[in-house]
């Protein structure tokens, strides 16, 4: 196995950035949804903070894959693939990064915005009170959340319509 992509398979590096993202993202994922449903207490700030820790964890992996995708060739698609799937692969891709950089920086500027004290690399970041746009921003946390769930399912079902229906096996490239 490479360590660096191939033109025609994932090297390590590139595996293990995107499997470790996957995991906390379907960890992440249902937690926040969980987190709504618990009344505010010593077990919601325990798994709230958590939340954040794995927010942020996600956050620097997908600003790591970027930095990495600039330096490493993206293996090629099948034969039978054609430009406009080629097209369609790639803005999933942008999507789901813009998606989960947006999650993550709503989710900062609500906790900001709702009064809360935010730490950073042992920086402490606290802003005036603006409970309007800490609602907005809860809103675009939402939001983003939904869409990077139905973005996740299309790069699942194009995984799976790759390999029943133009003989590319995308998975077997990514493990």
């Amino acid at each position: 196995m490479h360590i660096r992509n191939t033109l025609t398979e994932y090297g390590l590096i590139s595996k293990l950035l995107h499997w470790i993202s996957a995991l906390l993202l379907f960890v992440q994922i249902p937690l926040g949804f969980y987190l709504v449903s618990l009344d505010f207490g010593t077990e919601r700030i325990t798994l709230e903070n958590i939340h954040v820790t794995a927010g942020l964890s996600i956050f620097y992996l997908v600003i790591l894959r970027l930095l990495y995708k600039i330096f490493n060739p993206t293996p090629k698609l099948g034969p039978r693939v054609f430009t406009g799937q080629i097209f369609l692969a790639k803005l999933n891709h942008v999507l789901l990064y813009v998606t989960i950089l947006s999650i993550t920086i709503s989710g900062i500027l609500k906790k900001l915005f709702n009064g809360e004290t935010f730490t950073i690399v042992y920086q402490k970041i606290q802003i005036q009170d603006n409970f309007e746009l800490g609602e907005l921003f809860y809103d675009i946390h939402v939001i983003s959340n939904y869409v990077l769930i139905g973005l996740i399912i299309i790069h699942i079902l194009a995984v799976i319509i790759h390999k029943l229906f133009f003989d590319d096996n995308l998975l077997k490239k990514m493990l």
